[in-house]
């Protein structure tokens, strides 16, 4: 199988249609269910998930993100958590143009 290819700034992601997040009580966390089970967030995770739910660009998610939580440069971040996402098919894309 074929490694995924880098997401770019202007992709449009959101959360693959078969997995839903949530919040868990008995986890006390957000979780994605999937058919075969179910990863639990931690908050970071849920953070940018969470923005993940409608349709937007990465460049969006990562600026929203940004303004969030201003006192940090947390855009290296958000954009590596976006690529595992992806590669983990967490998230899909749709290429702009």
């Amino acid at each position: 199988m074929a490694e995924p290819e880098a997401l770019k700034a202007d992709d449009i992601i959101s959360i693959t249609r078969h997995f839903r997040m949530q919040w868990e009580e008995a986890q006390q966390a957000h979780v994605l269910l999937y058919p075969e089970g179910m990863v639990t967030l931690n908050g970071p995770a849920a953070e940018i998930l969470t923005r993940c739910r409608e349709a937007k660009s990465v460049t969006q998610v990562v600026e929203e993100l940004q303004q969030a939580f201003p006192q940090d440069d947390i855009a290296a971040d958000v954009r590596e958590f976006l690529e595992d996402a992806y590669a983990n098919g967490w998230i899909c894309i749709e290429r702009a143009g």
